[in-house]
């Protein structure tokens, strides 16, 4: 990422305005979006301290080249040389949230294009997530401070959590999904999974973030929702237990909505 802005910077400087191509701009274009996308995964997090370290570090190596300081530059240069495995390990979370990202806005492009074509030929009924029963069913729940944890799949595979819990064949509708979480029921402890408008699995375990910048008033059932949206393209709702408020969870972030209507319409845009 770090040669990344500097092979950019390095485009910029040395380019000919004058024999200035279609193809040199696309060039920009597309680096500027890929350093966009990098900015916008590691922004609030611990990585952005680390990444300006790394270009600080890249920069004070530059000076001692330019200086001619050979023993300083060759003591970075090492460290630059095995920077590669060093960003793999450090942005581990932030690599795999942007491959994610990547991939699966393109396998929804394609599955959208291909309904289009009849490629795909799902009912509404079977394909369709009726998120309107869902966002029923957590509002009144909230309204009774009802703690509750939901997982809708989109494309990246669920069966490695599915398997932790009860395995569930139901179609989605609000009075299932309050007696599943209802306080008494055997069945509201751990996370629902759902897939293709059909409730698959329920007391779900799933792995819980370790990112120590969320707030310390979301508890498991937060960390829980963060943490399948980090490792999966899935995404989450929760009520909590405390406050009885809706939160909505993609890709490791807390999505902010106004209303129900907007909510409603964000989801079933990401379901697409």
């Amino acid at each position: 990422m770090v040669s990344l802005i500097f092979l950019f910077l390095q485009k910029l400087l040395t380019l000919d305005l004058i024999n200035l191509r279609i193809l040199d701009v696309l060039d920009i274009v597309l680096v500027a979006l890929l350093l966009y996308y990098v900015y916008k995964l590691v922004k609030g997090t611990a990585a952005i301290n680390i990444f300006i370290g790394i270009v600080i570090i890249y920069l004070v190596w530059k000076l001692t080249q330019l200086l001619a300081m050979e023993m300083l530059s060759s003591v970075l240069g090492e460290f630059i040389g095995v920077g590669m495995f060093a960003l793999i390990v450090v942005f581990q979370q932030e690599i795999r949230k942007f491959l994610l990202m990547i991939g699966s806005t393109n396998f929804g492009r394609r599955r959208k294009f291909l309904r289009q074509l009849k490629f795909i030929r799902d009912t509404p009924e079977d394909s369709v997530t009726n998120v309107k029963a869902i966002l029923e069913a957590c509002v009144h729940m909230g309204k009774s401070n009802t703690g509750a944890l939901i997982v809708i799949k989109r494309n990246t595979s669920l069966d490695f959590v599915k398997t932790t819990g009860d395995a569930m064949d139901i179609m989605v509708n609000t009075p299932i999904l309050e007696s599943i979480f209802y306080k008494n029921s055997p069945l509201h402890d751990g996370a629902m999974v759902i897939e293709d408008n059909h409730i698959v699995a329920t007391r779900v375990i799933l792995p819980v973030s370790n990112d120590n910048n969320m707030p310390l008033r979301f508890g498991l059932r937060h960390r829980a929702a963060v943490g399948i949206t980090e490792k999966t393209d899935a995404i989450s709702l929760v009520v909590s237990e405390e406050t009885g408020k809706l939160s909505y969870i993609k890709n490791g972030e807390f999505v902010m909505y106004k209303t129900q209507e907007e909510l409603e319409e964000k989801i079933k845009r990401d379901l697409e």
